[in-house]
């Protein structure tokens, strides 16, 4: 609102170059007390010549619930972020005020998606919400048994009874995933979406002199049916799926089966691994980010989210052939597997499978088009966002969300909603 755009770059506060910097260093040299100015020096996309940007230091207040409402005439929905503090109290509230602005609420979709974890105790109380008073929630187990913990709710909840849904994806982690794998333990909601990322372990920092710290392991955690929702697989410190004959099956309070050794696997499964593969590469890439810098340089001060409609994916596939983008399909993967194994075998690689993997590299970025509407609604996000901030950023990406749309008919079918749980 003071003038600092996405997409900005700073080259100096207070007239000290950041110019090769990381970010965690510019991020130490804006901080000071509040009430304190500071003056940045930027480049903006589109413009040849440099500005200077002057802001107050103020508290900052990120809201881990930024959005809740109704996203059908009977079902509600909520958001939650991060579990900083006060994480449970402001969900609980998005729930009551849902349940007292409309008699009518038939359900609730609780979105985790992309919500990377943060205090423990708020999963708790996050789960406090939905299940009753003195169920353990998480119990921490490592080689020291005295340090071993388990943590139960501690308040009356919110709603016990009313149908959940609990959206969840590869990017959903820690305390995400306590919140999620206890609600399906205890068969309180039904999990949609695709598996969650695996980060089950207990850290703490230990001193070790030279301004340094290391970070060890200490216990892992484990939910009410038993099992550790911790990867057990890793390629390159991303954790992979295994197959469910690997892993360790327990059962949740109904008896329904469920599985350790990576993860959170939802009620019912939503989106392609093709699909997601592909997103993941954009966004790794900063890619979406960096053509919304250009698309909105001409675009004018506002939008609105209900009228709005992203009509440029040519223009975002001819920006990609610009940034000579690829990426590896899951052809091209199992394709150059083949070529090496026959060259580690010292067999001869014909001329096909050389033609076949130039012919997959120049089909990549036309066969994206495949993803034509996701990428769109993505595109159209990182657009309401950069105009309405993070509320107008959720509500643009509801209007497009099929896993939303998903949720809402599994809500509006019991009969299916309760098999699932059954």
């Amino acid at each position: 609102k003071a003038g600092l755009k996405a997409g900005d770059v700073i080259l100096a506060v207070d007239g000290k170059s950041t110019v090769g910097k990381n970010t965690e260093d510019v991020s130490d040299i804006l901080k000071g007390y509040p009430g304190t100015e500071v003056i940045l020096t930027v480049k903006r996309f589109g413009e040849s010549k440099e500005r200077k940007i002057s802001l107050i230091r103020d508290e900052v207040n990120v809201p881990n619930v930024p959005y809740s409402g109704m996203i059908s005439e009977d079902i509600g929905y909520v958001a939650l972020t991060t579990f900083t503090r006060n994480a449970g109290k402001n969900v609980g509230n998005a729930v009551k005020k849902l349940k007292e602005e409309n008699p009518g609420l038939k359900g609730v979709v609780f979105d985790l998606r992309g919500n990377g974890g943060g205090l423990l105790t708020e999963a708790v109380d996050v789960s406090n919400v939905f299940i009753p008073k003195n169920e353990l929630v998480v119990t921490t187990r490592g080689k020291v048994k005295d340090w071993d913990r388990s943590f139960k709710t501690l308040n009356k909840p919110v709603d016990e009874v009313i149908p959940l849904v609990v959206l969840i994806d590869h990017g959903s982690a820690s305390a995400s995933e306590i919140v999620s794998g206890v609600l399906q333990d205890l068969d309180r909601g039904v999990l949609l979406g695709q598996r969650s990322y695996g980060k089950g372990l207990v850290q703490n920092t230990r001193d070790v002199g030279y301004n340094s710290k290391v970070k060890m392991t200490t216990a892992k955690y484990y939910i009410p049916s038993g099992r550790c929702i911790q990867s057990v697989k890793y390629d390159n410190g991303e954790p992979l799926d295994i197959p469910d004959a690997e892993r360790t099956p327990f059962k949740t309070k109904s008896g329904r089966p469920v599985l350790d050794g990576g993860g959170v696997k939802p009620d019912f499964v939503v989106g392609e691994n093709e699909e997601l593969r592909v997103i993941k590469s954009l966004n790794s890439k900063f890619l979406i980010f960096s053509f919304v810098n250009e698309y909105v340089a001409n675009m004018g001060e506002s939008i609105s989210i209900e009228d709005y409609q992203f009509d440029g994916f040519d223009q975002f596939i001819d920006f990609l052939e610009k940034r000579e983008y690829s990426y590896e399909s899951e052809s091209e993967k199992m394709l150059n597997k083949l070529m090496r194994k026959a060259q580690e075998e010292e067999f001869e690689i014909s001329d096909e499978l050389k033609n076949a993997a130039a012919k997959i590299n120049t089909i990549k970025i036309k066969d994206i088009t495949r993803y034509e509407d996701k990428i769109s609604s993505l595109i159209e996000k990182e657009i309401a966002g950069r105009f309405l901030y993070e509320k107008g950023k959720i509500k643009m990406g509801l209007r497009n969300d099929e896993e939303i749309k998903e949720a809402i008919d599994l809500l509006h079918n019991d009969a299916k909603y309760q098999s699932l749980l059954k």
